[in-house]
């Protein structure tokens, strides 16, 4: 790249700021040159971890002519205005998800991007995962045939959110299909194309004080549903997430949120084989049935499904979660630093994801009945 240096400002100094920063810094070039959050005493903390200067208010900071790309980590409610103020100042901007609380909103920023030629993206990081990309071109090339059936199930834990914690208020964090919701939504429109919400639900705890804890949508691609569920109601040691794609001729299980680890399970012939290995770079592939006969026939939907051999691929490894996570950050800014430099760069992510992700969510959330 023709840019040798990138400076960015830091709106929101928690926890997972600090995880960024150290995402955005094994970059060559990345420079964090300011930091500013309504908690004195956290930002205080991140400009002594990092070495950077502190700006008293968000003002100050926009003011900042160091600062050329901003990124929000604040809590959702904020992030509609602070990524407007920033567009307005003449920063890009990266976000954390959702964009925003509403859809029309989250237009708004990136029609406001577009008008002034700025970078305008949220942190829907998913993507940037190379088992995505293994997926997608198992999806694409139809090795295990058509798409019938997916779920997401999200066992999540609340041992650290306090019941007082925004992300409890709806009116703060838009709830679980907008606060979390967006990162699946987008992940599963990436393999399958646009979709619809069909229906959803959204249940409540009633202790110590009524909370929705609990959500559950169902939404179609191409006319094949996908179950997203959403628990935040365990321990941490429990936290756990799996999604899996359902084929004609087999299926793929994916471990963790972030995936680490992808399992599939099918009827190939000789040449789907032989793509696949291309595909996934040589995973261990395990063959559930005598290698040396060929040319087997079973039936399904109706149809003669032909194959040479029933198949177990294992990609990944579940330590890898942290690691990945991290990765994923760090690419998915190369890539947005890379259109900076060159708006003709074709980004694997932009304002049309922040946008579409919300806009599922969003109705998810105004459709789901109340348990």
């Amino acid at each position: 790249m023709e840019i040798k240096e990138l400076k960015i400002g830091i709106i929101g100094a928690g926890g997972f700021s600090a995880f960024a920063i150290n995402a955005f810094l094994k970059i060559k070039g990345i420079k964090i040159v300011a930091v500013t959050d309504v908690d004195e005493k956290a930002a205080e903390k991140m400009a002594t971890d990092f070495h950077i200067p502190v700006e008293s208010d968000i003002h100050n900071f926009l003011k900042n002519e160091n600062v050329e790309l901003v990124y929000i980590a604040t809590p959702p409610f904020l992030h509609y205005q602070q990524s407007k103020m920033a567009l307005l100042a003449g920063k890009h901007v990266i976000c954390e998800k959702p964009a925003a609380l509403k859809t029309k909103e989250a237009e708004e920023l990136r029609s406001l991007a577009i008008e002034k030629n700025l970078l305008y993206v949220v942190n829907l990081m998913q993507r940037y995962n190379p088992l995505f990309d293994k997926v997608n071109s198992i999806i694409k090339h139809k090795i295990l045939g058509n798409f019938l059936h997916g779920f997401f199930e999200n066992y999540a834990s609340d041992e650290n959110l306090s019941p007082d914690h925004w992300f409890w208020d709806k009116t703060k964090s838009g709830g679980i299909f907008i606060e979390h919701g967006v990162h699946f939504f987008d992940l599963f429109s990436g393999w399958l194309g646009k979709g619809e919400v069909v229906n959803s639900l959204e249940i409540q705890r009633p202790f110590p004080k009524k909370m929705v804890d609990r959500a559950q949508a169902t939404v179609l691609y191409n006319n094949s549903p996908v179950n997203f569920y959403h628990g935040f109601d365990q321990p941490k040691i429990l936290d756990r997430q799996e999604m899996r794609l359902e084929f004609e001729r087999g299926e793929i299980t994916l471990y963790e949120w972030v995936p680490v680890k992808m399992k599939l399970h099918g009827l190939v012939t000789s040449d789907q084989l032989a793509n696949l290995r291309k595909m996934t770079g040589g995973d261990n592939i395990v063959y559930n049935d005598d290698v040396h006969t060929k040319n087997k026939k079973v039936r399904g939907r109706f149809t003669e499904i032909n194959y040479d051999n029933e198949i177990t691929l294992i990609s990944g490894n579940i330590e890898d979660k942290q690691k990945r996570y991290q990765e994923l950050v760090t690419n998915m800014l190369i890539d947005q630093w890379k259109w900076i430099d060159d708006p003709h760069h074709q980004r694997k992510i932009d304002a049309g994801n922040a946008v579409e992700s919300l806009r599922m969510a969003e109705q998810a959330s105004k459709i789901a009945q109340l348990f």
